[in-house]
């Protein structure tokens, strides 16, 4: 398994996001900043879980798809966003990371 520089991934998940939030970004920047550091420190825990032996690829799967709907939840909940605008951020946080996440933890998880 390959290192991952998991400040790296915050601040590109997070750039990715203010630019899908772009007029809105002021109001989901608290917001998006706890879900993402919390979505990062999942991924963290997946890698160490599977280094361990203790994760399945799909329970990593699920996973994070529970913390995908958590995201999507909290961000639902500032005025003004729809659930497009939020799918549309959190696809792009995801889209910016998932090559690097996938290929360093060696499972298609993203």
């Amino acid at each position: 398994m390959a290192d991952i520089d998991y400040s790296q991934l915050l601040k590109d998940m997070l750039a990715a996001m203010k630019q899908s939030f772009t007029n809105d970004w002021n109001d989901a920047q608290p917001y998006a900043k706890a879900e993402l550091n919390s979505f990062v420190d999942n991924i963290k825990l997946i890698n160490k879980l599977k280094s361990d032996g203790k994760i399945t690829e799909e329970k990593a799967k699920l996973y994070l798809e529970m913390q995908k709907g958590s995201m999507r939840i909290v961000l639902l909940t500032i005025d003004g966003l729809t659930i497009l605008a939020v799918e549309n951020a959190i696809n792009a946080a995801l889209d910016v990371v998932r090559n690097t996440v996938n290929t360093a933890i060696g499972w298609t998880i993203l």
